[in-house]
């Protein structure tokens, strides 16, 4: 088994019991955990309906917070530009391992706002 680095350990959101702990939850309270985690995301409509699933051989279907809406750059680029705006949000790295590039959120975010600013007009 790999050992995981020490600071990948300090800096992660849930430790190896945590971790346990909610797949249990996940087992044990299949809907109750998934609204759990819809419910870390900003939705300009919430979602009431969290899953439909089906699996057959005429019909395989499977919808997640289908009847919500969000705005999916709030969720992965703009909540953390607000809070965080200096941390790492992409790390590109060339075929030459020794050329990267490192965007914080709020670099990311001017360019992303970029991008829609053009196309609206």
């Amino acid at each position: 088994m790999m050992e995981i680095k020490n600071n990948w350990k300090k800096e992660a959101l849930v430790n190896k019991n945590q971790y346990n702990e909610m797949y249990k939850e996940s087992l044990n309270d299949n809907d109750g955990f998934w609204d759990k985690q819809g419910s870390r995301l900003d939705w300009i409509k919430k979602y009431s309906k969290i899953k439909d699933v089906k699996f057959s051989k005429s019909n395989v279907s499977i919808k997640w917070f289908y009847d919500g809406y969000l705005n999916v750059t709030e969720n992965c680029i703009d909540r953390h530009a607000k809070k965080t705006p200096n941390k790492t949000a992409i790390i590109w790295e060339g075929d030459d391992p020794n050329i990267t590039k490192k965007t914080t959120y709020k670099e990311l975010l001017i360019n992303v706002s970029k991008i829609n600013w053009c196309k609206k007009r």
